[in-house]
């Protein structure tokens, strides 16, 4: 009897042990969420005077124009000097005729970082430059230098690639030059009219330069060097690519960018985004300076569209802002 009493007395102390250790569930009915802290990283500085000469030299070979001798010129400088990055190039040769009738010889030139790397981004541009200055008051009938309309874009690009191959990421970065954007008719009231533009960015999203290529999203840069530059969230960007918009404008206003990169939406573009998002299906947005109503810049498609047009801080604004998107996308922070 007593060793039963004991075992009991034990066996009380024991439970009333678990008891007093165990937590009250009544009292953790809010347990308290913690929030996963951000890496702190390490962005490289973009250099503006760097991206500003790669402007400059695509100028230098004159208007970029399909079948002329600058852009068979500037093709191929365009396509060495990202090899000398590291990149994987492409030379995607394509044909299309233009709306005039006239059969183009068109290169689409992708430069691929870790081509093998399934999680994959795009940065784009186009960078032919316009047969016509059809919104000059002289000369329509020529073509333009395109420093802005082209040039700028792709000298950011550039740049990026000379930053990637300093501080490489483990994600794969596509640098996508498209060809034979600016060719297209004046008026465009149709679909059919629409697609008189942006023919080497058609030609890629139905023929990748890699079979059964994906990428998680894409940024396109249009117009990006001007003073003053402006970059509304593009109504076809909403549309087709809203989350990564939002959250790149959310990034340029924390970087300090918010007078250039402003909340306000602005209308569609017909743009090379475009038909990368309805022909293959993959997000992109369209980083282009454009006034909330009416057309663009002054200098678009004319003879001014020259050096004079270019502003070293816009560029600088833009390229930073896409490193800090590179690097915190590898870090699966965006």
């Amino acid at each position: 009897m007593k060793k039963i009493l004991i075992y009991l007395f034990i066996a009380a102390i024991i439970a009333a042990f678990i008891f007093q250790s165990c937590p009250d569930q009544t009292m953790n009915n809010n347990p308290k969420v913690v929030e996963q802290t951000k890496k702190e990283l390490q962005i490289p500085a973009f250099d503006k005077d760097s991206a500003f000469a790669f402007i400059g030299d695509q100028v230098a070979f004159g208007p970029r124009v399909p079948n002329t001798e600058a852009h068979k010129k500037c093709k191929t400088w365009l396509a060495e000097k990202l090899k000398s990055y590291g990149a994987t190039v492409y030379e995607q040769e394509f044909k299309a005729t233009q709306y005039t009738g006239k059969q183009l010889n068109g290169t689409n030139i992708i430069a691929s970082f870790n081509p093998n790397a399934p999680k994959r981004m795009i940065i784009s541009s186009h960078w032919d430059s316009r047969h016509v200055a059809d919104q000059d008051d002289r000369n329509k009938d020529k073509p333009i230098l395109g420093a802005d309309d082209g040039a700028s874009g792709v000298g950011v690009i550039i740049e990026l690639a000379r930053q990637l191959k300093a501080k490489p990421t483990d994600m794969g970065i596509d640098l996508i030059l498209f060809d034979a954007e600016d060719l297209g008719k004046d008026d465009v009231q149709t679909m059919e009219d629409m697609k008189t533009w942006c023919l080497g960015s058609q030609y890629w999203a139905a023929n990748p330069h890699v079979a059964g290529y994906r990428a998680k999203y894409g940024i396109l840069l249009d117009m990006v060097g001007a003073t003053g530059a402006r970059f509304a969230k593009e109504e076809f960007s909403m549309k087709y690519a809203r989350e990564y918009v939002d959250k790149i404008w959310k990034l340029a206003t924390a970087q300090g960018f918010g007078s250039y990169f402003v909340p306000e939406e602005t209308g569609g573009v017909t743009d090379d985004h475009f038909f990368v998002n309805t022909i293959s299906g993959i997000p992109m947005l369209d980083i282009i300076n454009k006034p909330l109503e009416g057309g663009f810049v002054k200098h678009w498609h004319t003879h001014q569209d020259n050096m004079q047009a270019i502003d070293k801080e816009t560029i600088r604004v833009v390229g930073q802002l896409l490193l800090h998107v590179i690097y915190n996308e590898n870090e699966g922070q965006l």
